[in-house]
């Protein structure tokens, strides 16, 4: 995930050990009380290990003089088959080698595989022998991750499209023309109306998306653990006009 690494080349987060010793004066290291690093993206706690190391190398002279250190985000602590172990042993020994208090910021971990998008298919049409099924839900509004990392989002029912009998290209009705979601394949033919459902959509959907185009933003039902179904939250016109400075 390219755009999500902040140790890329000229990168303009963090800061490495060269410029922290030019720069660094005693009055400014004064007001430090922590450290925060954040190298990883969906990544196991075997990379959390490598970075612990680097950053014992490059800043283990400084840590015992800190109250804490933040190991950032990125760690996929609830997907199957992530080594959980590992990860207390990178915390035990970061609390007590260096005598601080360690942060975890497992932001999507706290959600992985959680919350759905539900869209309806608005005209299906035909250009160049793709065939295209145009939804009300917009790749660039409502899952802008899918063009940014991007990614191929779960589709409840899919299938793969080398297989199945029937592909589409699932798009938005924006008028920007890489508002795409994908290529998925179906049992059956689409038609106007069916519903789709996309998966593991509570995490950067509901933060990151927006109303290009005047589209607006799906309202946000949560499911009780009674079976019961709830909205907690609704969108309209007034909040579009009222974040573009609208009375």
């Amino acid at each position: 995930h390219e755009i999500y690494d902040p140790c890329a080349p000229g990168s303009r987060l963090g800061v490495t050990r060269e410029q922290w010793d030019q720069q660094m004066r005693p009055e400014i290291l004064e007001l430090l009380d922590g450290l925060h690093f954040h190298t990883l993206c969906e990544q196991d706690s075997d990379d959390l290990e490598k970075t612990l190391r680097a950053v014992e190398e490059k800043f283990g002279d400084i840590l015992p003089g800190m109250k804490w250190l933040n190991m950032g985000g990125g760690h996929h602590i609830t997907r199957p088959g992530y080594d959980i172990g590992l990860l207390e042993k990178c915390i035990i020994y970061a609390r007590d080698t260096w005598k601080l208090q360690v942060y975890l910021e497992p932001g999507e971990a706290c959600a992985l595989n959680a919350g759905f998008l539900a869209s309806r298919v608005l005209d299906v049409t035909e250009n160049g022998g793709v065939k295209n099924a145009i939804l009300d839900t917009s790749a660039a509004c409502h899952m802008p991750d899918v063009l940014e990392m991007p990614y191929h989002p779960p589709l409840f029912g899919e299938q793969d499209v080398e297989g199945a009998p029937y592909v589409y290209r699932l798009g938005g009705p924006t008028c920007l023309s890489g508002d795409v979601i994908g290529d998925f394949g179906f049992a059956a033919p689409l038609e106007e109306g069916n519903l789709l459902l996309f998966g593991d959509m509570a995490i950067y959907t509901t933060c990151k998306n927006n109303t290009f185009n005047g589209m607006p933003l799906p309202a946000i039902y949560v499911r009780r653990e009674n079976g019961t179904t709830e909205r907690i939250a609704a969108f309209g016109y007034e909040d579009f006009r009222r974040r573009l400075g609208g009375e």
